[in-house]
């Protein structure tokens, strides 16, 4: 019996030695496992973050653009107020007192650069103040009425091919390009 006790103390001391070297075996497999598991999961935290910071950064710049945007299309529409609010007070200027002496001003400008002029052209409800105004000059020129000429007169020579045109409009119209800028910087402060 004591050969059955002694085999059956070694097989008994050999399943145990293959139950701790399994068990150590199925820590070890468990701990990469969880170490894999937290390096998994710690790569996708970092992923999220920075897929999150992405997205606020997007949105950042989205809003700003939006903003912006807002901004410049609020800035046009207060430019083009701005410009429409002096074509009509330029368009005003005709009714008023003074502006037989600022037709002067205009005509004496085009004249110099078309001094044989034959012909003014104004818009009909201007002619009076044309009239005043060649007076003034004491020139005696030939007044058509011409409706697209408003707020100045056009002068056409004798040829009838060359002409000059000076109007408040068409003066507003040429700096138009160079006050924008400015009007712009005076909407943003």
């Amino acid at each position: 019996m004591a050969l059955d006790k002694l085999l059956e103390n070694e097989t008994q001391q050999e399943i145990e030695q293959i139950r701790a070297q399994a068990q150590a075996r199925a820590e070890e497999i468990v701990a990469q496992a969880q170490e894999r598991a937290r390096t998994l999961i710690e790569s996708r935290t970092r992923q999220l973050d920075s897929a999150r910071q992405a997205e606020l950064v997007r949105a950042r710049s989205a809003a700003d653009l939006d903003s912006n945007a807002q901004r410049l299309s609020a800035s046009d529409s207060l430019q083009a107020q701005a410009f429409a609010t002096s074509e009509g007070y330029l368009q005003g200027a005709a009714q008023s007192p003074e502006y037989p002496m600022i037709l002067v001003r205009l005509l004496e400008e085009a004249l110099t650069v078309l001094p044989g002029a034959r012909v003014v052209e104004a818009a009909t409800a201007e002619h009076g103040a044309v009239h005043q105004a060649l007076s003034q000059l004491g020139r005696s020129l030939e007044v058509r009425a011409n409706e697209q000429i408003r707020t100045g007169v056009r002068l056409v020579g004798a040829d009838g091919k060359s002409s000059v045109q000076n109007t408040l409009l068409g003066r507003l119209e040429r700096v138009r390009g160079e006050l924008a800028p400015q009007i712009s910087r005076l909407l943003a402060e």
